[in-house]
């Protein structure tokens, strides 16, 4: 048996048995080709889109074995693919004829409730987190969907719903244990290989494997105030001026975000909202949860509720309760977002118009409410730069054929060009899909004047790109 894996160099390495059989004498753990049992059983990816064939998978158990996987892609000259939670939309996990380095065994996580600290190993998801943290009455800020992986989510920034309270997820990671592509493990930390814990928040996974990860945790929890309330997408603009002027007064404790979505006809759910299309306004009250209910109450009150599932609600059953619109390989999905310094009416109108026609039931029109937290982070204090817009606007193309890609991906396409008119403060990367687009395709928007400094860093770390499956940093030169 011989496979093809991609080089540094931009060709293609044949990997013989013995070659193999060298990576499999190394690591204590299994080494998958695509002809053996458990190859289609690695963790499964979110974007049916981008499924991936990578040439050999590593289902690493601990550090170990991604020291040796490292080192023996280093030694061959491969590049490398990581997947953690393998919920990139861009399939970033996902790449095709690479050495594919799966975390997913390695997902414990460690919580010291005196020092209000987890450490939480690469593979984890968030729900691995709440769960544990929870435990204690504590939470780091996470993401909206409990199945979205740690490290992506938080190489990437991280929003989530105790962001404008307590900013976002790679503003709460105080160190990190980092498998360089020189086979080196290192722990970046303020005091040690600062440089690369700065650009660790936020510069997403361009600099080695994160094995462990440390994060700072709030007092949050375990029931916090909820508000969800569902009205009809015909009344979309009127509800989204009611939100507006709201959230643009409200305290840092509320997080706020809005999505136009088609429900399912669900015997679980309300007739009122079966096949019907919906533009959901939710919330949460990082704080005492009696008086969260009765600041949240406005957000209940925009339209003409469909249904309304306000009420204290478990933290842990608050982030999982997105989960439902974002199963694991299912669907076609292509992305965009855009940062917007105002949410106007003329913004209001057109979200609202595209809201009423998306050409996918599953497809998502959001607006995320910024600020707080997030604002009080100087935009070079980390690598994640984007901290002044006041809203974030996605566009999520979500759809089930494969046939209706060309169709919807243009309009996902469109609907973003559009949207310029309205703010053109940068991209959110881990919200950008990717077709026939190249790996660094928006960094420079994204990153700003923390580019150049990246650069260096990736030099430094990974000077020959090794890591490249990745909104990806190319490394400085001379």
């Amino acid at each position: 048996m011989t496979i093809s894996a991609t080089t540094v160099q931009g060709g293609l390495a044949t990997l013989t048995d013995e070659i193999i059989s060298e990576l499999r004498d190394r690591v204590g753990c299994p080494v998958l080709a695509p002809e053996d049992a458990g190859f289609e059983a690695v963790r499964e990816v979110y974007n049916a889109m981008h499924p991936g064939s990578p040439a050999l998978v590593v289902s690493c158990a601990g550090t170990a074995d991604v020291i040796d996987a490292v080192s023996f892609a280093r030694d061959n000259g491969l590049v490398v693919a990581v997947r953690g939670g393998g919920h990139s939309i861009a399939g970033l996990s996902a790449s095709d004829d690479t050495l594919l380095i799966d975390l997913a065994p390695m997902h414990a996580v460690q919580v010291d409730p005196a020092a209000r600290i987890a450490r939480v190993q690469g593979g984890a998801v968030w729900a691995d987190v709440d769960r544990e943290t929870q435990a204690f009455g504590l939470a780091t800020p996470g993401g909206v969907v409990s199945d979205t992986g740690v490290a992506g989510l938080t190489l990437g920034g991280g929003y989530g719903w105790l962001r404008r309270q307590h900013g976002l997820a790679c503003d709460h990671l105080v160190s990190a244990e980092v498998v360089g592509a020189d086979g080196q493990v290192r722990v970046a930390s303020e005091t040690e290989n600062a440089d690369l814990l700065w650009a660790l928040r936020g510069g997403g996974g361009n600099f080695g494997v994160v094995t462990w990860f440390t994060f700072a945790l709030e007092k949050i929890g375990p029931t916090v105030a909820f508000a969800g309330t569902f009205y009809p997408v015909e009344e979309a603009a009127q509800v989204w001026r009611g939100w507006r002027n709201y959230v643009e007064i409200a305290p840092p404790e509320i997080t706020s975000n809005t999505m136009s979505v088609t429900m399912p006809a669900d015997p679980a759910l309300p007739e009122a909202v079966h096949n019907r299309g919906c533009l959901v306004v939710a919330a949460v009250y990082a704080g005492e949860t009696e008086r969260g209910m009765d600041v949240l109450q406005p957000l209940r009150e925009l339209g003409t509720p469909l249904m309304d599932l306000s009420q204290p609600t478990p933290f842990t059953a608050v982030q999982q309760g997105f989960d439902a619109f974002f199963p694991r390989n299912t669907m076609q999905a292509y992305w965009k977002s855009r940062y917007l310094s105002e949410f106007s009416d003329a913004a209001i109108d057109f979200c609202a118009a595209k809201a009423a026609a998306r050409p996918s039931p599953m497809t998502l029109v959001n607006v995320f409410h910024m600020g707080g937290a997030i604002a009080d982070v100087p935009p070079g204090a980390t690598a994640f730069a984007q901290r002044s817009s006041p809203y974030l606007l996605s566009i999520d193309g979500n759809w089930v054929d494969p046939a209706d890609n060309e169709a919807n991906i243009a309009w996902v396409r469109e609907t973003f060009d559009e949207s310029a008119r309205f703010g053109n403060d940068g991209v959110y990367l881990n919200f950008t899909g990717s077709e026939k687009e190249p790996a660094d395709g928006g960094v420079d928007r994204a990153f700003g004047e923390n580019l150049r400094r990246l650069a260096e860093v990736k030099a430094k770390y990974d000077p020959t790109n090794m890591f490249r499956v990745n909104n990806n940093i190319r490394p400085a030169s001379g």
